[in-house]
């Protein structure tokens, strides 16, 4: 008989960056519902703090929504702070924060450039570098990165997120060498197509089936398809893997359909 399913990972709080919506969100929920305390980091600190007392009330979990625009090194202490003050110290990172650009090359600036790149990749080292006392202080700490599957597709739209998400791919498995040291695992999970506040507005604005006649599940992914591969990542149950690209897409990047 299989033993019961060891998801805690343990019960120690996990940092969720972009907590307040989409992936994050998800993210957040799926952990909290297996009794992880969830530190929602969002530059929306209004819907931070409204989806984390909503998620104390259904999962009976501590849970904070704090203020952080990841643009700014300086605002990753007092975050970290707020969240040991109130939650406790981390075990966990999610990095869900995001932000896509949609003018190709044509449109890009150095402002738009140094904002994508700082938001998804630069904030991720430095999040890891701030959290790693406490990561390294708990056994089973994990840090789940969310990249995308532009990272390996090539997509003239938007090559700020591209590049940014490709980046993350390396940095984490440059990362995850220096983690193992201290029995922290890291590892990234890229969506594919998936109904979030970001990605909604195309759908609504391409022609109907456009994204789903290339997926081999034939729909659009659901947050919480991702929130449950963060959760499995963080847990106890993913003890052996460290530096993996876990593609959660539907069947978009091995379909063959046009």
């Amino acid at each position: 008989m299989l033993a019961k399913p060891d998801l805690g990972a343990p019960h120690t709080p996990v940092v969720i960056t972009g907590g307040a919506s989409g992936i994050g969100l998800a993210s957040a929920e799926a952990l909290a519902a297996v009794g992880r305390p969830v530190a929602l980091w969002d530059i929306n600190f209004d819907a931070a703090r409204s989806q984390a007392d909503r998620i104390a009330a259904t999962y009976r979990v501590a849970a904070i929504g704090i203020g952080a625009d990841l643009r700014d090194p300086g605002a990753i202490a007092p975050a970290l702070d707020q969240t040991c003050e109130h939650v406790g110290a981390p075990g966990g990172l999610v990095h869900a924060a995001g932000t896509v650009d949609t003018n190709s090359i044509d449109g890009m600036t150095v402002e738009s450039w140094d904002m994508g790149i700082a938001i998804h990749l630069r904030s991720l080292a430095l999040i890891t570098q701030a959290l790693l006392p406490d990561l390294k202080a708990q056994q089973g700490s994990a840090i789940v990165a969310i990249a995308s599957i532009n990272a390996t597709l090539g997509n003239a739209l938007n090559p700020i997120y591209s590049a940014a998400k490709g980046g993350m791919l390396s940095l984490v498995r440059s990362l995850a060498d220096r983690l193992a040291q201290d029995g922290i695992r890291i590892n990234s999970v890229s969506p594919g197509q998936i109904m979030t506040p970001m990605m909604r507005p195309a759908v609504e604005n391409l022609p109907q089936g456009f994204f789903e006649k290339r997926i081999l599940l034939e729909r659009i992914g659901d947050p919480m398809e991702i929130g449950r591969a963060v959760r499995f990542l963080l847990s106890n149950e993913a003890s052996y893997i460290t530096a993996a690209q876990l593609v959660v897409d539907g069947g978009n990047i091995t379909s063959q359909r046009g």
